[in-house]
């Protein structure tokens, strides 16, 4: 039997612009999306006191300081991705990425990133 655990998940967007190298069609032309963006983390325990993993409004706003360095910005000027190609996928790691330094030990763990450039279109990243 599975160990139990909770998970708790937040949304947020940002907007870019990007050209996907070597893609062969319109894409690696000049264009942008508003990106939508999901995480969810997970523990064991909740807070004994508060009764929470974790609390929504801190995991959103250490989401939007990832989500910062990406916002209205053109993806391919920016260091992370001069070499790397400014993906769905790839923004999903990055993303990845700077939440789970910026959430270190709090008694959770980083689960999943999506990052979608419509509802119909989405990318997952996770180390687990």
């Amino acid at each position: 039997m599975a160990a139990p655990r909770y998970c708790l998940r937040v949304s947020s967007d940002f907007s870019s612009s990007h050209q996907l190298r070597n893609y062969g069609g319109k894409c690696e032309s000049l264009h942008g999306h508003n990106f939508q963006v999901q995480v969810q983390v997970c523990g064991k325990e909740v807070d004994p006191d508060t009764g929470m993993l974790m609390d929504f409004k801190e995991l959103k706003n250490t989401l939007l300081a990832v989500l910062e360095e990406l916002d209205h910005k053109h993806l391919n000027d920016l260091p992370h991705f001069k070499e790397t190609n400014p993906s769905s996928e790839n923004l999903a790691c990055f993303v990845y990425q700077g939440l789970k330094k910026s959430l270190g030990n709090r008694g959770v763990y980083l689960d999943w990133v999506m990052v979608a450039e419509k509802d119909s279109s989405r990318a997952y990243y996770s180390e687990s």
